[in-house]
């Protein structure tokens, strides 16, 4: 054998021997090395949120029961006119609970006028002469709102008038005073609960925004 073969044959063994070990190594998924990465990976499940339209107004739903008649009627209103709101009217409506009440115990029609209707300042004139009369002066203070609530709600569509009546628990003090500045009645620090229902009107899409005060009862 020459010195050709032996070189040849040394050289293959060397080479099977390489052989055998690399595929040891590659076939071999041990110790740090990274799985495999998927070629077409499974999509990751995705969350969609559904947006769920037409449910209850809660600006109606907080004052009335859903469904009834005053829940209709408000509705409707914000049909009209969208831009009213019921949580701002009865912000509104507390405001002027204890304007329109200070001002009659005052004496003062002029600085409501725009705010009360017809009827209700032709009472609240009657209901001041006769003071006026008698020489009685009334002195009260506005203590706070115990309770204010919205009690029903009307509306008419061919006319687009709007009523609503809210019901007032209002906290003051009042004396009753004759015309020498003797307390007649009531006492300075006694704080009594004033009862009221009042219903406020307006045509719903008119430029006044202002609603008006037009029947009172408890």
């Amino acid at each position: 054998m020459n010195n050709s073969l032996i070189q040849l044959l040394v050289l293959a063994g060397i080479a099977v021997f390489l052989i055998i070990k690399l595929r040891a190594v590659l076939g071999s998924r041990e110790g740090f090395e990274k799985p495999p990465v998927p070629l077409d990976p499974a999509p990751r499940p995705r969350r969609d949120f559904e947006v769920i339209e037409g449910g209850p107004d809660r600006d109606i739903t907080d004052h009335v029961a859903e469904g009834s008649p005053s829940a209709v009627a408000l509705a409707a209103m914000k049909g009209v006119e969208p831009s009213f709101s019921v949580n701002t009217f009865l912000s509104g409506a507390r405001s002027a609970y204890e304007m329109i009440l200070m001002a009659f115990d005052r004496g003062d029609l002029d600085s409501i006028r725009p705010f009360i209707g017809a009827d209700v300042e032709h009472s609240f004139a009657e209901a001041i002469e006769a003071r006026r009369e008698q020489g009685l002066i009334i002195d009260s203070k506005f203590v706070g709102m115990r309770e204010l609530a919205l009690h029903e709600a009307t509306f008419d569509p061919a006319t687009r008038e709007a009523e609503i009546a809210v019901r007032f628990v209002g906290e003051i003090t009042t004396v009753v005073k004759n015309a020498a500045g003797d307390i007649v009645e009531g006492k300075p620090t006694e704080i009594k609960r004033q009862r009221d229902v009042w219903t406020f009107a307006r045509k719903m899409g008119s430029s006044d925004p202002n609603w008006q005060l037009v029947a009172t009862g408890d």
